[in-house]
């Protein structure tokens, strides 16, 4: 077996493991960290001994000995070991198909997390990665990823929430919060805020996974399909946005034939089936205009009108700063860099644009379309400044010493306008 195929196995499995335990034992906390266990015995012992007849039972059952051994070194060890004897069900068959993704992601985004907590424990609950994972994609400390999964649990004993399909009120209430997670995922493995590689392909396919489940159980939801096809269109894209070394490829001098053609159409179906019936929400206006993007033979071919009007309504239905910036980029191809530039100056002094390096990054650009070499390094400096991004910054500070590109168009457009 595979180490790809077996971690793949393992996150399937890794919910619906939690999931039955939390409903036998009530404790997600305890539960939480026996499946941890079962996991990491498990990608340890199947490679030697062979994958289980039932690998679901097999992770049922670890995990469940671990929290019976976990109850014997506490002083009510024998009243639980009673309990356990009387209520233990036996491990469900191989074609058990219950499925706790819903309650799971509800109660891993629960409000009195905080958006990175809620980050944390979704990956390690639903996503099946050990601490040390999380830690590596999320480029933080391991010990810190390990705080917050702590405090996280905590909250939630605190707060009194229980392992129960949320209610119609709960899913309105809290839809929000679990798709703004899923793309803080998604988002971080598509264009890694730092380190030296532009992608942690890890995360992004995770986000995709767990969006799936969700789309599965939320089917009539425009965001939730919104949220699905947006990153499928984004991440279609891909195998062409960095070389071999992995240097950043700005989206208009990608190798288009390069792109997953699969998830593009995946992802038109998608959005083409949701948006007749939905009520317009910002993942869906994102997901539309990364379809004209991916449908565009050419970069040059690019129907700027359209991706214009759709920010015009993003900006209408949900505004926000990456909006507005993907905005300019649209204003600059359709009327030209200076138009673009002078709708820059308007926005730039908003307080969330103030000193980002991104508004730097579209100067750049702008300014180097016209022909001002001085004022576009400038820009391209301050922006590599900006980025703890090694490949972005690399690209800047080259464009920075670079001929003028005249004629080129702003690079990562997309990316620009990334955040609902």
């Amino acid at each position: 077996m595979g180490h790809v195929t077996l971690d793949a196995e393992l996150r399937e499995l890794a919910p619906r493991a939690l999931g039955v335990l939390v409903r036998r034992h009530g404790s997600f906390e305890a539960c939480e960290d026996a499946v941890q266990e079962a996991l990491v015995a498990a990608s340890r012992q199947w490679p030697e001994a062979g994958r289980p007849r039932n690998p679901l039972g097999w992770l049922i059952t670890t995990a469940s000995r671990r929290l019976v051994e976990g109850w014997r070194s506490e002083s009510a060890r024998r009243r639980r070991e009673e309990r356990y004897a009387l209520e233990q069900p036996g491990a469900p068959g191989p074609g058990s198909a219950h499925d706790d993704t819903l309650p799971l992601l509800f109660l891993c985004c629960h409000p009195a997390l905080t958006p990175t907590a809620q980050v944390a424990l979704t990956l390690r609950a639903l996503g099946g990665l050990t601490t040390a994972e999380i830690a590596r994609g999320l480029l933080v400390p391991e010990p810190t990823v390990a705080q917050r999964i702590s405090r996280a649990k905590s909250r939630i004993r605190a707060a009194g929430a229980h392992f129960v399909k949320p209610t119609d009120e709960e899913v309105a209430e809290r839809l929000p919060a679990v798709l703004r997670t899923l793309y803080l995922v998604f988002t971080e493995g598509h264009t890694a805020s730092s380190g030296p590689s532009l992608q942690r392909v890890e995360l992004s396919t995770e986000a995709i996974r767990l969006a799936r489940q969700l789309r599965a159980q939320l089917p009539d939801d425009g965001e939730v399909a919104g949220l699905l096809a947006l990153m499928l269109l984004t991440d279609a894209r891909r195998p062409a946005r960095t070389t071999r070394q992995g240097a950043l490829v700005p989206l208009a001098e990608q190798d288009r034939g390069r792109w997953d053609a699969d998830m593009v159409a995946e992802g038109v179906a998608l959005l083409s089936e949701v948006l007749p019936r939905a009520v317009p929400g910002p993942f869906q206006l994102e997901a539309a205009i990364a379809a004209v993007h991916d449908e565009a033979p050419s970069a040059e071919q690019t129907d700027w009108d359209q991706v214009l009007a759709l920010y015009d309504v993003h900006i209408l239905v949900a505004p926000g700063p990456m909006v507005t910036l993907g905005r300019v980029v649209a204003v600059a191809e359709l009327r030209g860099p200076a138009a673009g530039l002078a709708e820059l100056d308007v926005v730039a002094t908003d307080p969330p644009l103030a000193g980002h390096y991104r508004v730097d990054v579209v100067r750049a650009h702008l300014l180097d379309r016209l022909g001002d070499r001085d004022g576009a390094r400038a820009a391209y400096l301050r922006a590599a400044q900006g980025t703890r991004s090694q490949p972005e910054q690399q690209y800047l500070l080259v464009r920075a010493g670079g001929p003028g590109p005249a004629g080129t168009r702003v690079p990562g457009s997309e990316e620009t306008a990334a955040t609902p």
